[in-house]
């Protein structure tokens, strides 16, 4: 097996971690209702999400986020590009998997640069859960990046 490498060297996972939060329409609200109950958590870190989301869980929360454009606008790539560029360190992204989506090789792409720069995906409440509750939430976490 072997490392992939590039310009320089994949920066661990801060102890602050730069959170993408991402839902499609059938899974705004119990993202929402997931991130409320994680709100103590989610305090501690910095949150992005595409744009409706983004509004979304700010009104849901009270939690800033930045917000990116809407999925289907480029949001997933602005997302996307951003994980490239090491500004995120975890991406939640509650998809529906019973519906098409017209914006679908947008969210592939996503999930595969997400997967390449080696940072912890959760697509479902479950993993997430598993995710946000763990003791790396709070702290740095060195990772690597194979081929």
């Amino acid at each position: 097996m072997s490392i992939i490498t590039f310009d320089h060297p994949l920066a661990p996972l801060p102890v602050k971690k730069r959170i993408a939060l991402v839902a499609h329409d059938a899974k705004k609200r119990e993202m929402c209702d997931w991130v409320q109950k994680h709100k103590a958590i989610f305090a501690q870190h910095n949150l992005y999400a595409t744009g409706t989301t983004g509004k979304y869980l700010e009104t849901a929360t009270g939690l800033p986020v930045t917000k990116c454009l809407s999925g289907p606008l480029g949001g997933d790539q602005q997302i996307g590009a951003m994980i490239v560029e090491e500004k995120i360190d975890i991406l939640f992204f509650f998809w529906d998997p019973l519906t098409s989506q017209p914006h679908d090789p947008d969210v592939k792409a996503l999930l595969r640069i997400a997967a390449l720069y080696e940072i912890p995906i959760a697509c479902n409440r479950a993993s997430a859960e598993f995710i946000v509750t763990s003791e790396l939430m709070g702290k740095a976490y060195a990772r690597r990046v194979e081929k």
